[in-house]
C-alpha cells in the first residue's frame, strides 16, 4: 500500500484537527444535513482543544472541497490553522468522526482505502486509443489518442508481392500508433500512481474483448479487486516464509522495536478502530517510537502516549516501510501485527 500520500501529515508537529465527514449530495436537502454534521463534529473537535484557527480553515475546506456525484465522503487533517490534506473518499466513513490530538488519526483514511489500487484502462483500435486512469482516491483522468498514422490501414487479400508489400506497410502503420498509445499510457500511469510494466509484472495486464460500458466497468472491477487480494496474499507468502525461516517479526513490542531500528520492510496488521492500545513516540523523528515509556526517557526524549495505530502509522510512513492490512484470521500473527524484515542480525533477531 503506497503511503506516500501522507507524508505531509508527518512533517508537521501538530496538534492535529483529523475529519471524516459523509458528504454526499444526493438528496434534495444534503447541504443543510452536510452543514449539520460539519457543525457537530466542529463542537467536538472544539470540545477537545482544537484552536479557532483551525476550526475555520476547516469550515471553508469543508465548503470549497471537491464535490463528486452519488455517495462519497471527505477526510480532513489540519493544524497550526493549515488545512494540510483534503482527500476525498469513495464511499462515505462508516460513522463521522472527529479527532484532536498530536498526531493525525489517518488510520481510518487508510483502512477505506485498502482494497484501492490505481490503475490505467485501455481501449483501443488500430487508429489509437481511449485510455483512463484512476488513482487511489477515485481521481479519474483520461486521454484520447489518436494514432500520427492514419494511412494505410487496412490489408488486402487479393494476393501478389504488392499486395505483400501494402500488408507490410498496414503492420508498420498499426505499430506506430501503437507506439503512440504506449506513450500516453505510460505517462498517464505515472500521474495516476500505477505500476509501469517491466517483464516481471505484465502479469497484472487484465485483457478483455468486451465492448459495452457496463462490461468494461465489470471487468476493471474484477481485475482490480483480484490484484488486490494477490497482493495481501503475496506479503502474507512473503512474511510466513520469513517467520518459518526463524527471523521474521510478530507481536506489537518487537514490531515496534524493528521500526525504531528501520528494519522493517513491510508491516501486516489487522485494523482494529476499537482497540485501546497505546504507544510512546517522541515530537519529531518517526523513528521515535517506543512500547515501554522508560525507553524513551533513557534516550532523553519527552515521551507523548498516542494510540498505537497513529503512531504505527507514522514510523511506517516515516521508515518508507509498507502497509497491508490483514482480515481477522487471514493469517497468524501475535497481538494481530507482524513485519517482514528488510534485514535480521544476530543482535536483533527475533525470539
Amino acid at each position: 500500500m503506497d503511503l506516500t500520500y501522507l507524508r505531509p501529515l508527518f512533517t508537521q508537529a501538530g496538534p492535529w484537527a483529523s475529519v471524516y465527514l459523509d458528504a454526499t449530495r444526493a438528496e434534495e436537502n444534503a447541504e443543510h444535513q452536510i452543514d449539520l454534521r460539519w457543525r457537530a463534529l466542529r463542537e467536538r473537535l472544539e470540545s477537545q482543544g482544537a484552536p479557532q484557527d483551525t476550526l475555520a480553515a476547516l469550515d471553508d475546506a469543508v465548503a470549497g472541497a471537491p464535490r463528486r456525484p452519488g455517495r462519497y465522503g471527505l477526510a480532513l487533517f489540519a493544524t497550526g490553522g493549515d488545512v494540510a490534506l483534503v482527500e476525498t473518499l469513495n464511499a462515505p466513513p462508516p460513522v463521522d468522526e472527529a479527532f484532536f490530538g498530536p498526531l493525525p488519526h489517518a488510520m481510518p483514511l487508510v483502512s477505506q482505502r485498502g482494497s484501492e489500487i490505481p490503475y490505467v484502462r485501455v481501449e483501443s483500435d488500430r487508429t489509437g486509443a481511449q485510455v483512463t486512469g484512476l488513482t487511489v482516491g477515485g481521481v479519474a483522468r483520461s486521454r484520447e489518442v489518436r494514432g500520427s498514422e492514419s494511412f494505410p490501414m487496412t490489408k488486402v487479400h487479393a494476393g501478389g508481392w504488392s499486395d505483400r508489400r501494402y500488408d507490410e506497410a498496414v503492420e508498420e502503420t498499426w505499430k506506430r500508433n501503437a507506439g503512440d498509445v504506449a506513450a500516453a499510457v505510460a505517462e498517464l500511469a505515472g500521474e495516476v500512481g500505477a505500476e509501469q510494466l517491466p517483464k516481471r509484472w505484465r502479469d497484472r495486464v487484465v485483457t478483455t474483448d468486451r465492448a459495452g460500458e457496463a462490461d468494461l466497468d465489470e471487468a476493471t472491477v474484477i481485475a482490480v479487486a483480484e490484484a488486490a487480494e494477490r497482493h495481501v496474499q503475496d506479503a502474507i507468502d512473503r512474511y510466513e516464509a520469513q517467520r518459518g525461516s526463524g527471523s521474521g517479526s510478530e507481536g506489537l513490542a518487537d514490531v515496534v522495536m524493528r521500526l525504531q531500528r528501520g528494519q522493517a520492510d513491510t508491516v501486516l496488521m489487522i485494523d482494529e478502530p476499537s482497540s485501546t492500545d497505546k504507544l510512546w513516540i517522541g515530537r519529531e523523528d518517526p523513528s521515535l517510537i517506543a512500547y515501554e515509556e522508560s525507553e524513551l526517557r533513557e534516550s532523553g526524549v519527552e515521551p507523548i502516549r498516542v494510540r498505537a495505530d497513529q503512531a504505527l502509522l507514522r514510523a511506517i510512513v516515516g521508515t518508507d516501510a509498507e502497509l497491508v492490512l490483514v482480515q481477522p484470521g487471514q493469517v497468524e500473527m501475535s497481538h494481530e501485527i507482524g513485519a517482514i524484515l528488510r534485514y535480521n542480525d544476530g543482535d536483533t533477531a527475533a525470539s
